[in-house]
């Protein structure tokens, strides 16, 4: 069997398109592979537009946190509800991240306190 070339190719480029960038990586975990790649709304699907790129498996973790979020209530009012539902969201995915900030900054921190300081 003889496979087209460029099938994959424009599968990939396909997706990039799709993605909007040539170059995507999970804002959580820093995956790159792009068949991985996919994106997530912060608020939740339908509540507001704002998508993060994420691999499938930090996607899994924060939409199913948002599984959680208190459920639509007909009489609120649209614009803070939508607000509440993005800060749950971003909370989701900073709670996820916040060991490896910890872990960076000390890093940071520690790196500092050895570099010479230029008089």
């Amino acid at each position: 069997m003889h496979d087209d070339p460029y099938k994959r190719e424009r599968r990939k480029q396909a997706r990039l398109d799709k993605l909007g960038t040539n170059d995507p990586h999970c804002g959580m975990c820093g995956e790159s592979d792009w068949r991985t790649i996919e994106q997530h709304h912060v608020a939740d699907h339908g509540r507001d537009e704002t998508v993060v790129l994420l691999c499938r498996n930090c996607h899994r973790k924060v939409s199913d946190d948002q599984k959680d979020h208190p459920a639509p209530f007909a009489s609120s009012e649209p614009m803070l509800e939508t607000i509440g539902h993005f800060l749950l969201g971003l909370a989701d995915m900073l709670r996820t991240l916040a060991p490896r900030l910890y872990e960076f900054g000390r890093w940071l921190i520690d790196y500092a306190r050895k570099v010479e300081v230029m008089p």
